[in-house]
C-alpha cells in the first residue's frame, strides 16, 4: 500500500473559467461561479491520482474565445512557463479557445512544459493521442460555430443599417446616443455647421484648426481638432443623415446636421487638387496677415477691412470690432493702417528668428508643450536658417510662418506685444531640416 502511494506524482491543477458576455455577471451565482465550482469538484474527484487545486484563480469574464487577448489566460500561460501548473481544467474545451490555430499554439506550449489538459464535461485528456484527436475534432466544430455566429452578426448589422438603424461605434461630433439612437447635441452641432461654413468661405482647414484650438473646442475624446479630423468631418455622410456600410450609403434614422446643398458645395471644393486649393485659399485669406489675431489692450478684436479710393486703388485697415459693427467712436481706439502694423509684426518675428532670443528665455515652457524638441540650440539654428533665407521667401510663405508661430498680437499706445503659439513650434521645426532651402520652404504648407 505504501509503495503504491509513493508512485503517485502530485499534480497541480489550475481551473480556467471564461464567459463571452458580461451580462448577468452581477448575479449572486453566475456562469463563472458554476464553471469554477465544477472544475474544483472535478479536481477533488481525482485526489487519488495526486491532483490538487492551485490557489490562484484564472478567470476571464466578458472575453471572447476567438483570440488570446485575455488577462486571465495570459497569467495562466505565464504560470505554466514558470512551472507552477501541471494540469489545466476547464468546464468545456471552448472555454479555453474557440480558435483551432490558437489552441494549436497553446498545445505546443503545454507539451514544451509537460502540461496536460482536461475537460469536466467532455471525457478528453490531452495526455493521450486519442484525446488529442478528439480535441482537434471538437475545436474544429467550436471554430465553425464561432464563424457561423460572426456571419449572422454581420448579416444582422448589414440588414439593420439598410433600415437606417445606428448599430454602435464611435459617436461623431454633433451627436449623442439616447435609447440606442443618435440625436443632435446642439452645441457640438453648431461647431460642425461652423466647420462646413468656414470651409466654404476659406477653402482651407489651416485657420480653422487655430481658431478651434484658441476657443478650446475639442473632439469627443478631448483632443484638439486637427486638420485630419476636420477633413473626416467634412467627408462624413452621417451629417447628411446617412449611414455608411462597406462603401454603401443608406438613409439613417438620425436627423441631419448639414443641408444637402452645403454638402455638395463642400465636396466640390475638396474635389479640387489640394495644392491648387491651397493657393486659392491663401490668395483669399492672405490680404490681411493679422486676420483674427489683432486685439486692443482692452481685448477688442480688430476686423480687417478694405476701401477703394482714387480710381479703385485699395487701402487696407484694421478696424475695432465695435467701430465696425456699431459705428465709429464706439471702440477704444481708431483704425490702424494694415501695412504699418503688419510690417511691425513681421520685423519682430524676423528678429526672434534671427537671434533666437525667445527660445532660450522660454525654453522650459516651449519644451513642456513640444517634448519632441531636443535642445534649444537646435531650434535656434533652424530659426536662424529661416531668417537667412527670409528675403527669398514668397509673401504667402512669410505669412504662413508668422501665423503658425503667433497666437495673438496686442496693440498698445507705445507699440505691440506678441503672444507666441509655443505649442505649434514643434510642428514648425519638424517641417525644417538643417539643409532646407528657400525654394523648399516656398513649397511647404505650414499648418
Amino acid at each position: 500500500m505504501s509503495q503504491a502511494t509513493e508512485k503517485i506524482t502530485p499534480k497541480r491543477c489550475a481551473v480556467y473559467c471564461r464567459v463571452s458576455s458580461d451580462e448577468r455577471l452581477d448575479q449572486t451565482f453566475n456562469s463563472i461561479d458554476a464553471q469554477r465550482e465544477a472544475g474544483a469538484a472535478f479536481v477533488a474527484s481525482q485526489k487519488a491520482e495526486g491532483w490538487s487545486l492551485v490557489p490562484d484563480a484564472y478567470e476571464d469574464p466578458g472575453f471572447s474565445g476567438g483570440n488570446m487577448e485575455r488577462p486571465g489566460l495570459k497569467r495562466l500561460l505565464d504560470d505554466i512557463k514558470a512551472g507552477k501548473v501541471d494540469i489545466i481544467v476547464v468546464y468545456k474545451i471552448d472555454r479555453l479557445s474557440r480558435s483551432l490555430a490558437d489552441f494549436a499554439r497553446m498545445v505546443d506550449l503545454f507539451d514544451k512544459h509537460k502540461v496536460s489538459f482536461s475537460s469536466v464535461t467532455q471525457q478528453i485528456n490531452s495526455a493521450t493521442s486519442m484525446g488529442r484527436l478528439m480535441l482537434n475534432v471538437l475545436l474544429s466544430f467550436a471554430q465553425f460555430e464561432r464563424e457561423v455566429t460572426s456571419e449572422r452578426i454581420r448579416d444582422k448589422i448589414t440588414a439593420s443599417k439598410r433600415k437606417g438603424m445606428w448599430m454602435g461605434g464611435p459617436v461623431p461630433l454633433g451627436y449623442v446616443v439616447l435609447n440606442r439612437k443618435l440625436i443632435i447635441e446642439p452645441k457640438e452641432a453648431e461647431t460642425v455647421r461652423w466647420i462646413y461654413d468656414s470651409f466654404l468661405e476659406t477653402h482651407s482647414t489651416t485657420h480653422m484648426v487655430k481658431k478651434l484650438a484658441d476657443e478650446g473646442i475639442r473632439s469627443k475624446r478631448g483632443a484638439l481638432l486637427s486638420k485630419q479630423t476636420i477633413y473626416k468631418i467634412l467627408h462624413n455622410r452621417m451629417y447628411l443623415g446617412m449611414l455608411n456600410h462597406k462603401g454603401a450609403h443608406y438613409k439613417g434614422e438620425h436627423p441631419p446636421i448639414v443641408d444637402q446643398s452645403v454638402w455638395d458645395k463642400v465636396q466640390a471644393i475638396m474635389a479640387v487638387d489640394p495644392k491648387k486649393r491651397h493657393r486659392q485659399s491663401h490668395g483669399m485669406a492672405s490680404d490681411h496677415l493679422l486676420r483674427g489675431m489683432l486685439y486692443t489692450e482692452l481685448g477688442e478684436l480688430y476686423l480687417p477691412t478694405t476701401t477703394h479710393k482714387h480710381g479703385g486703388q485699395a487701402y487696407r485697415y484694421y478696424v475695432v470690432n465695435k467701430n465696425h459693427n456699431m459705428g465709429a467712436g464706439m471702440g477704444s481706439t481708431g483704425n490702424l493702417a494694415a501695412g504699418t502694423v503688419e510690417t511691425a509684426v513681421m520685423e519682430q518675428v524676423f528678429e526672434v528668428l534671427r537671434t533666437g532670443q525667445m527660445v532660450h528665455r522660454y525654453w522650459q515652457h516651449i519644451r513642456s508643450v513640444n517634448p519632441e524638441l531636443s535642445e534649444p540650440e537646435v531650434v535656434v539654428t533652424l530659426f536662424q536658417r529661416t531668417a537667412a533665407v527670409w528675403n527669398q521667401l514668397f509673401p504667402d510663405v512669410k505669412r504662413d510662418i508668422v501665423r503658425s508661430l503667433l497666437k495673438r498680437v496686442t496693440v498698445h499706445p507705445k507699440g505691440i506685444t506678441l503672444d507666441w503659439r509655443y505649442e505649434a513650434w514643434g510642428a514648425f521645426i519638424g517641417e525644417l531640416t538643417p539643409g532646407t532651402t528657400a525654394r523648399e520652404m516656398n513649397e511647404m504648407e505650414f499648418a
